[in-house]
């Protein structure tokens, strides 16, 4: 029997996700947890002062990051516009946080990296170009419509985080700086993109009508 178009769509997604971007997905993540595995353990396992963690951290951040992106591009060939810029901002501050002993340019990372997609994306909005939809490298088929929606708030959210950032690093204690980027900014934007679901759904473009017609026929 074959499968209909419909079919494989729903079998290879989940949570309106295909498999292929939840691996990216968990790819991406993997250096934000090796970042605060060490900056919670390199005291324990290298006797490191618990003042010196963060530098640890920083060091083992970059090595995974480029480990990261290295897997990335081996499994699928291709490595997305975001986690690519992301990567270069890594090794820039991370080095410099390194080089001058100051965890403030790797605290300030995340400012400037959302900042910077929250310009790119409102400005081409202002313009008329839906920027996500290259962002998203394809990954879905919407209409002009729905990506302009998408971008203006995604960029709307990457001036929300920056501004969370900027109120953690600079109020709080560094590990729990460390803690925040990945249990409360990743589920945050987790949910902030099922949220979008809607968008994706509404603005699917109009399928002709044999196609229509081949995906409601019975399976043979």
């Amino acid at each position: 029997m074959t499968e209909t178009k419909a079919e494989t769509t729903s079998k290879d997604t989940h949570a309106g996700m295909t498999g292929s971007q939840w691996g990216r997905m968990a790819i991406e993540l993997g250096p934000l947890a090796v970042f605060f595995i060490m900056n919670a353990q390199a005291d324990n396992l290298f006797g490191v002062p618990e003042s010196q963690t963060i530098f640890w951290a920083t060091g083992a951040f970059m090595i995974a990051t480029a480990v990261s992106l290295g897997v990335s591009y081996a499994k699928f060939r291709h490595i997305p516009t975001m986690p690519l810029v992301t990567g270069v901002f890594v090794m820039v501050f991370g080095g410099l946080t390194l080089w001058l002993h100051n965890d403030e340019f790797i605290k300030l990372k995340p400012t400037i990296v959302n900042l910077l997609f929250a310009t790119a994306l409102l400005g081409a909005a202002m313009m008329g170009k839906p920027l996500m939809k290259k962002l998203f490298d394809g990954a879905f088929d919407l209409t002009d419509t729905g990506w302009m929606i998408l971008s203006v708030r995604w960029g709307l959210f990457f001036v929300f985080l920056a501004i969370v950032n900027e109120v953690v690093w600079r109020n709080f204690s560094t590990d729990f700086w460390v803690s925040f980027k990945l249990f409360g900014v990743t589920p945050i934007t987790l949910v902030f993109g099922m949220a979008q679901l809607g968008v994706l759904t509404k603005h699917a473009p109009e399928k002709p009508d044999d196609e229509k017609a081949e995906a409601i026929q019975p399976a043979e």
